[in-house]
């Protein structure tokens, strides 16, 4: 296993659903496993809640490596403008050293176990893993304990920080996927915390001072908010142990009592354009106000998004394709790739399509992406719902491969739901849906809604916002 500390950067959206890898059954000398064996092979997932509100969760599989992490209830969410990019910037001072270890012997400690230790910041999320051997989960909790209670936040790490993450700025303005989600959360969510970008404005990257990172952990890094997950060779009642000696002066209270408490984010339908006629292709996102994370509707909207899928120029099949709008994209050569995306939060998301087409085809692209969502409120059939329900399921069994997402995906789910949403109850959830469930959701989310738009590069041929809005709705006899 090669040893690394890495940050695993922004995280733009979210998966719901996932599961683990299945217990193998041998079939002609070849390992298998069907389906139905995979939503019984999932292995408990068990949870324990110290006095101080840290949980702790645990999925044990008897491998030999485990993964286990620290998930936090914070993200760029929690952030105002004069602090916007505080939970990123923490995510870079994080591996720079502890008040027990400096950088060089906390990444001579990671070496010498051959581990992998990573963080990640989105919207509402922090997180800070390590991958190792089961062997030593004790000294990787430690070290977690270390990194997120004792960061040294030195002064001059502080300012060689500033220069990094200012170069990764301008790196992430290159990856124009970003740009164009990060725009469209910008205009969907104007004037609320959803709006800020998870690596926050270069001016704050440059002003941030020790004292707002001081206060930003003091504020937001509490116990309730945490849960310690772990996945792969380990066990329960070790990691509750070592979470009591690690974890249990984590503190629990707020100064005068404030708690803070998110302000409801409201969706604006508006357009935000970056022209650029010197760019080659264009990148363009659609959205609605979709639903949150734990919305019943969720599961539908996941159906109505497997139905639309996803479209690359690399992809074979042709206009033998399941998806339309991939098919319409081959037919007419209308795009480079597109995705449906559902990027779901506590109490509001974005359900969207997005796509990268030449300046030519902006117009008819938007059209059928439209006309796509249009089918979904209307026209949806058996056959649509039985296939996207299929492309949904291996999806969700095969996103899980490996300790690392098993442990993400628990750390999660916990913070979401308070608990760890089994694949078995999924797939109960994904069969209960129906062509008629599809048409009357979508049109609950989709039909006749002011959408939210942003667009970059040579977008002179993207269509007037009112004509686009027009579009949202069919007038029908």
């Amino acid at each position: 296993m090669a040893a690394s500390i890495c940050r695993a950067g922004k995280a733009v959206g979210r998966v719901l659903a996932k599961t683990r890898s299945p217990v193998l059954s041998l079939r002609q000398g070849r390992a298998s496993v069907s389906y139905a064996q995979s939503l019984l092979g999932a292995p408990e997932t068990r949870i324990t809640t110290l006095e101080n509100g840290l949980r702790i969760a645990t999925e044990e599989s008897g491998h030999p490596t485990c993964t286990v992490g620290l998930w936090i209830g914070c993200g760029s969410r929690y952030e105002n403008e004069r602090n916007n990019g505080a939970g990123f910037f923490l995510e870079h001072m994080a591996f720079k050293g502890t008040k027990k270890l400096p950088q060089s012997a906390l990444e001579q400690e990671v070496e010498s176990m051959g581990a992998h230790l990573s963080a990640y910041t989105s919207r509402e999320h922090t997180a800070y893993f390590m991958k190792t051997l089961s062997k030593d989960l004790p000294r990787a909790v430690e070290l977690l304990s270390d990194v997120v209670q004792s960061s040294a936040l030195g002064e001059s790490d502080l300012e060689r920080q500033r220069e990094v993450v200012l170069r990764e700025l301008e790196e992430v303005e290159g990856n124009l996927q970003d740009v164009c989600l990060d725009l469209l959360h910008a205009t969907a969510f104007q004037g609320t915390p959803l709006g800020h970008s998870v690596l926050g404005p270069s001016h704050n990257a440059r002003t941030l001072t020790r004292e707002d990172l001081v206060e930003f952990i003091s504020t937001h890094y509490k116990a309730p908010r945490m849960v310690l997950a772990a996945a792969g060779g380990v066990n329960h009642g070790e990691l509750v142990d070592l979470a009591k000696q690690h974890f249990s002066d984590l503190s629990f209270e707020y100064e005068g009592d404030a708690v803070p408490v998110l302000s409801p984010c409201r969706f604006t339908g508006s357009e935000i354009l970056m022209r650029d006629d010197a760019m080659p292709l264009a990148h363009i996102a659609i959205a609605v106000e979709g639903t949150s994370v734990t919305n019943p509707d969720i599961v539908t909207l996941m159906v109505a998004n497997a139905i639309i899928g996803s479209y690359d120029i690399t992809f074979g099949g042709g206009k033998n394709l399941s998806s339309r709008l991939a098919r319409k994209a081959v037919e007419g050569k209308l795009c480079h790739s597109f995705q449906a995306f559902h990027s779901s939060y506590s109490d509001t998301g974005l359900l969207g399509i997005y796509f990268v087409a030449d300046k030519h085809h902006i117009e008819d692209m938007m059209h059928w992406a439209q006309n796509q969502w249009m089918n979904l409120c209307t026209t949806v059939t058996d056959s649509d719902v039985a296939r996207a329900k299929n492309l949904l399921k291996a999806s969700l069994v095969g996103q899980l491969d490996g300790t690392t997402p098993v442990c993400e995906d628990i750390g999660r789910h916990i913070l979401d739901y308070g608990r760890r949403i089994p694949l078995a109850e999924w797939d109960e959830r994904i069969n209960a849906v129906t062509p008629k469930m599809v048409r009357e959701v979508c049109t609950k989310y989709i039909y006749d809604k002011c959408p939210a738009i942003s667009a970059v590069g040579p977008i002179e041929q993207l269509p007037d916002y009112n004509r686009i809005r027009s579009a949202m709705y069919w007038l029908r006899l």
